[in-house]
């Protein structure tokens, strides 16, 4: 079923996300396939519809970042740094997972990558489903990520319990992901946000430190 975002229609899939559902939505890049992800079913079941290898984490976008404190224990300086210069925005972080983020999240790796989505309507979604969702793209593994509500039900037409329609994306790029778990960062995957900016910015700081 398909149903156009509006601030109506948040209190609709925050009680599914409560059920233990599964949604589609756009984030503030593709559409993404979101579940509370603490609830280890719902987590599983997208791993599922996207035929997912098993070892591969799943990030989450949050509402505020206040709610990073949920998921990444003790965040490096690193982290600290690139949030408050590229957030809110297309940069996910990994940091050390907090010790109830579960398996099926984290994979074995023992971190988590969180986003704070340059999205005011996107925000505003996650809030309303209390602050967290996954946002693992909505597309089968090896297919191209979904641009519009019609083709994540063109995917996955019987297998989500709803698809928030909030117009086509406007970007044709991922997030990029950069691991911060340590002080020297490393790149993970180049998006949206070059690399060569968030190096400008470590080595500015850097700068100003010495």
């Amino acid at each position: 079923m398909i149903i156009t975002q509006t601030l109506e229609s948040h209190s609709r899939v925050a009680q599914i996300i409560a059920r233990g559902g599964v949604i589609a939505f756009r984030t503030d890049t593709f559409y993404g396939l979101g579940a509370d992800p603490f609830n280890r079913k719902a987590v599983q079941r997208i791993k599922q519809l996207k035929g997912r290898e098993e070892n591969k984490p799943i990030l989450i976008v949050i509402s505020e970042r206040e709610v990073v404190g949920r998921f990444v224990a003790e965040p490096t300086s690193t982290f600290d740094l690139l949030a408050t210069k590229f957030w809110p925005g297309p940069l996910t972080l990994i940091g050390h997972a907090v010790s109830d983020v579960p398996k099926e999240i984290t994979e074995g790796t023992k971190t988590v990558g969180v986003r704070l989505p340059g999205d005011d309507r996107v925000r505003a979604l996650v809030q309303a489903c209390g602050g967290a969702l996954t946002a693992t793209s909505a597309n089968p593994s090896h297919e191209e990520p979904a641009t519009s509500a019609q083709k994540v039900f063109d995917y996955f037409a019987d297998g989500i319990d709803l698809i928030v329609d909030d117009g086509d994306v406007t970007t044709d790029q991922t997030s990029t992901v950069v691991d911060v778990c340590d002080v020297e960062p490393r790149l993970i995957r180049e998006g949206a946000i070059s690399w060569s900016a968030v190096q400008k910015v470590l080595n500015k700081n850097i700068f100003k430190s010495s």
